[in-house]
């Protein structure tokens, strides 16, 4: 599927499994922060909207103003963090090289790369909606 030409429907239509939809404040910026900090890339970007693709996952951003008539607008808080609770897990990411990127790029390092428990090395970043985003690596 070429995601700058789908039409709106068509890629709705084609979506399956789990989505994830952010909210952000301002996407151009989301989209910008997203690429240089974890390589993603962006597709489809104006003030509204991308369609965002790690690896072979795809998700989406969208801006306040495209929710204006969806119950979850009202729900947002006016301050970040919007995204408290919420980790995005990027097992693809290197957490050395996340973290040498992130503060330059807006976001703030909650934690190093350190090794867990559970096998992998990570590294949290909250970028500036909020969110917190875990690039991790195995051990």
């Amino acid at each position: 599927m070429n995601f700058e030409t789908v039409a709106a429907e068509d890629f709705g239509a084609s979506l399956r499994g789990i989505g994830l939809n952010l909210l952000v404040r301002d996407v151009k910026r989301e989209v910008a922060f997203l690429e240089t900090v974890f390589g993603m890339k962006g597709h489809r970007v104006s003030s509204d909207f991308a369609i965002m693709t790690y690896g072979d996952q795809i998700f989406q951003l969208h801006s306040d103003g495209t929710y204006h008539s969806n119950p979850l607008l009202g729900l947002l808080p006016e301050s970040p963090p919007r995204g408290t609770g919420v980790e995005i897990r990027l097992y693809e990411s290197d957490p050395e090289a996340v973290c040498a990127k992130a503060e330059a790029a807006g976001g703030m390092i909650l934690q190093g790369p350190t090794d867990k428990p559970h096998g992998l090395r990570e590294a949290y970043v909250l970028c500036e909606n909020g969110y917190a985003w875990v690039a991790s690596r195995p051990i």
